[in-house]
């Protein structure tokens, strides 16, 4: 199963570069590989990302993106502007779990009006470990199979000439969520708790401030974001609670040639629903952390990067992180969890500053491998 994954992965990126011949694959500038003027000259060029998934908590894996960008962007002072961009592609693992979708980000008004829509339709076989679920230990691993649809979309407006933005998010996800489990007592208190199908919705609230001065791959600002999601009967699901989302990133150059990052993140669910559906919860997202291996009711992370520009093309970073779940806010870090790891980045479209790579994160007993484009953070 994995060597057919691999020979359609193969032909894929095969046909991708081969439909990119006709077009000059040499930057003008520095004489390098680069795929600026197939992307921007070509209406049906992509940037194929390869992905091979090593995700712990789905299993090995393999699949493929393609990233649209249309037209070539534009300069408001030292901000660059990025061109609309499209994304569409799939993937599938060893535990069964498979996936397709795409999203698309739009700006008007030079960039003063801000859209993001995505949307997409999967199986996916997770481990659920925390005590998420009834009340159960850390310790406690079920085998669930989630399978369904879902979308999202963001409508953000720029504050005058400032780098403040405030806007309004929606999310609608369709599910059926089975446990695979032996005990049939196991299984009949599942499905009378959750059911077969489930249904979440919600309308948010969100604020950014952004100063980063590029899109993909930022050399310094900060970016600042908020959401408040409030999920209910009234916007149509099943549930109801409400969750909250803060999100920092501040890129602080060095030097010429290196890059300090600071980020973190707050996560926070509140209801008076005692059952929510698994994934609900906040959990710690690290690079080298299975994700849903540790949530809780509050969930936090900080992590730190340092880049290294070897040269015009290449960036090597390495990055370390912690992160830490609690039921009250008050134990955040009274235990906490540790990842680290490093990778590279080549600048694959320089008009675009646009940067893809690989990045291995480690942690604990686990260890995992990331295909990605811009920071990984």
């Amino acid at each position: 199963m994995r060597f057919r994954k691999t020979k359609l992965l193969l032909l894929m990126t095969l046909t991708s570069f081969t439909s990119m011949a006709s077009s000059s694959f040499v930057d003008k500038v520095d004489g390098m590989f680069d795929m600026s003027e197939y992307l921007h000259d070509n209406s049906y060029g992509f940037l194929p990302v390869p992905v091979v998934i090593t995700e712990p908590a789905v299993g090995y894996g393999a699949g493929m993106f393609g990233v649209f960008l249309h037209g070539k962007g534009s300069r408001d002072g030292d901000r660059f502007i990025p061109p609309d961009i499209s994304v569409l592609g799939g993937g599938a693992t060893q535990n069964g779990s498979w996936f397709v979708g795409g999203g698309h980000r739009h700006t008007w008004n030079n960039d003063h009006i801000r859209w993001l829509g995505a949307a997409g339709y999967g199986n996916g076989n997770v481990d659920i470990y925390k005590n998420n679920v009834l009340g159960f230990g850390r310790s406690w691993e079920m085998n669930t199979e989630t399978k369904g649809y879902g979308g999202l979309q963001k409508l953000m407006f720029r504050l005058e000439d400032s780098s403040a933005f405030i806007g309004v998010s929606q999310v609608y996800v369709r599910t059926d969520i089975s446990l695979s489990s032996d005990s049939e007592l196991i299984n009949r208190v599942w499905k009378r708790f959750f059911g077969s199908e489930s249904t979440s919705s919600a309308f948010g609230l969100v604020a950014e401030y952004d100063t980063t001065d590029n899109l993909f791959y930022p050399r310094s600002g900060m970016s600042l974001s908020g959401e408040y999601r409030m999920y209910g009967n009234t916007f149509g699901g099943d549930y109801r609670y409400n969750q909250l989302t803060l999100d920092g990133k501040y890129f602080y150059p060095l030097n010429d040639a290196w890059t300090l990052v600071v980020a973190g993140n707050y996560q926070a669910v509140s209801s008076d629903d005692f059952i929510l559906p698994p994934t609900a919860r906040p959990d710690i997202n690290l690079r080298g952390i299975s994700r849903f291996r540790y949530q809780g009711d509050y969930a936090s992370t900080v992590q730190t990067q340092l880049e290294w520009q070897v040269t015009p093309r290449w960036i090597v970073q390495g990055f370390v992180g912690a992160g830490s779940v609690a039921s009250d806010s008050q134990d955040l870090y009274q235990s906490s969890e540790v990842a680290g790891g490093g990778g590279f980045r080549y600048l694959i479209a320089r008009p675009y500053g646009l940067y893809t790579g690989i990045d291995v994160g480690v942690s604990g007993n686990e260890q995992a491998i990331y295909f990605n484009v811009g920071t990984g953070l």
